[in-house]
């Protein structure tokens, strides 16, 4: 009984054996593909679910998901990487650094060519005419995959407003209103500070003259080429630049520091009203003690046309090339695209996160789940974005180092608002120094 016992036990260990040896290989033979991104937690834990998710769709791929730090920081390790013969299948890249992965040539797979040599099913046309044009070429071929897409807004504190006897349903539309109701908040200290901004250079600058329909640069804003010259010196723009250092003058607006340093001043209760991305929404949600909306970004009445759609801000997905890279890497590559595309996955990142509905089915998806009517105001950067066809000026951005120019208009706008220099000096500074950037990169990006 005993040896029947072991020849049954050493028959099942050879059995077992034998199915190990012949499912190997085939568990062996998914295709891996490598995929840096720059999304901190939480969002960088919502990205990467979406990726398990893909993973167990099917069977052929295994995409792997790895945080290398901030954009700025991805960006220098996707070029340290390609260099070195060894850069990931796909990057994410923040929106300002699109000119300079457009000028990398060898480094990336345009997503149109990737997509038609990996013979996946593709149409540009399923995304947001605002998103579409940021990541397209002139001619509307598209380069980089979409994804982690946001506007900038304007967030109102309702308790302020109620203190300072402003109606909360009624937020200002216009520059003038943002400036009354500012002044009001401050009379009634309703809130220590009446108005501030995040990101200053993309909400006071390039939102700013994408609503006026005015351009931030020549040649499309540097889409139809990289010899584009600034022109943030027009006199609509030192106009704005005026209004801000008149309203800090008077107490109704306070400079809230670069980049996202004014983020936290709105949820806090600091300020009664902040222009910041639309990304904000989740951390207002969390921090907020107060009762708050949100609206459109104001405008200038008297400017023709205005207001016109506002551009986009976040990230997108950029293919990158290496010397042993194959067609199955490629294809694995193209169907992940293609899966993130799907109304479900940009439903849930939509409304897990707050980054915009890239496509139109996903809005869909999202406005018959009943969200819209349970969260009201989510869908207002959406519809902002959408609220007119995108001119040669609300299209985006296409300028090299935009990073670099970005601090150099805020170096400027802080000096003005430091009273050392008018607001035409500022712009005018701002237009020179910027120049120098646009001019070095173009002679670097020359085949």
């Amino acid at each position: 009984m005993e040896k029947r016992r072991m020849k049954h036990f050493v028959s099942s260990l050879f059995i077992l054996a034998t199915l190990l040896i012949f499912t190997a290989p085939a568990m062996a033979q998914k295709v891996e593909i490598q995929f840096w991104h720059g999304l901190a937690l939480p969002l960088g834990g919502i990205l990467e679910k979406i990726v398990t998710d893909f993973n167990a769709s099917q069977n052929l791929y295994q995409v792997t998901a790895t945080f290398k730090g901030s954009y700025p920081d991805t960006m220098v390790a996707a070029i340290a990487a390609f260099r070195a013969g060894n850069a990931p299948h796909i990057v994410q890249m923040f929106e300002v650094g699109t000119a300079t992965m457009m000028a990398a040539r060898e480094a990336i797979k345009p997503l149109h060519e990737l997509m038609r040599v990996a013979n996946v099913p593709f149409d540009p046309k399923i995304y947001v005419p605002a998103v579409r044009g940021y990541y397209s070429l002139s001619d509307g071929r598209m380069m980089s995959t979409p994804f982690n897409s946001s506007t900038a807004v304007m967030f109102y504190n309702k308790d302020a407003f109620r203190k300072a006897g402003l109606d909360p349903e009624k937020p200002p539309r216009t520059w003038a209103e943002v400036r009354s109701y500012a002044q009001k908040i401050r009379a009634a200290n309703a809130a220590n500070i009446g108005f501030t901004a995040a990101w200053p250079t993309w909400t006071q600058f390039e939102q700013f003259s994408a609503i006026h329909d005015t351009p931030l640069a020549t040649k499309a804003n540097g889409m139809d080429g990289m010899d584009a010259v600034l022109m943030i010196n027009s006199p609509l723009h030192i106009r704005h630049v005026q209004t801000l250092m008149d309203m800090q003058k008077e107490g109704s607006f306070k400079y809230g520091g670069r980049d996202s340093a004014g983020d936290a001043l709105f949820p806090s209760g600091e300020a009664a009203i902040i222009h910041a991305s639309s990304g904000l929404r989740a951390r207002i949600l969390r921090e907020a003690k107060f009762e708050w909306g949100v609206t459109m970004l104001p405008y200038y009445e008297d400017v023709k046309g205005a207001p016109k759609n506002s551009i986009i801000g976040g990230a997108s997905f950029w293919t990158m090339t290496a010397p042993k890279r194959t067609p199955e890497e490629y294809k694995g590559v193209a169907e992940f695209y293609r899966f993130i595309g799907q109304p479900d996955v940009v439903a849930k990142w939509h409304t897990e996160t707050g980054f915009l509905p890239i496509t139109f089915s996903g809005y869909d998806r999202v406005v018959a789940s009943g969200y819209y009517k349970q969260n009201p105001g989510a869908d207002l950067p959406f519809r902002q974005l959408t609220r007119s066809e995108p001119t040669e000026n609300s299209r985006g951005l296409r300028l090299g180092n935009m990073p670099e120019i970005r601090n150099i208009i805020q170096e400027e706008l802080e000096k003005a608002l430091q009273g050392q220099q008018s607001a035409a000096e500022s712009m005018e500074n701002a237009v020179r120094r910027g120049n120098v950037v646009l001019r070095n990169f173009e002679r670097m990006s020359r085949p």
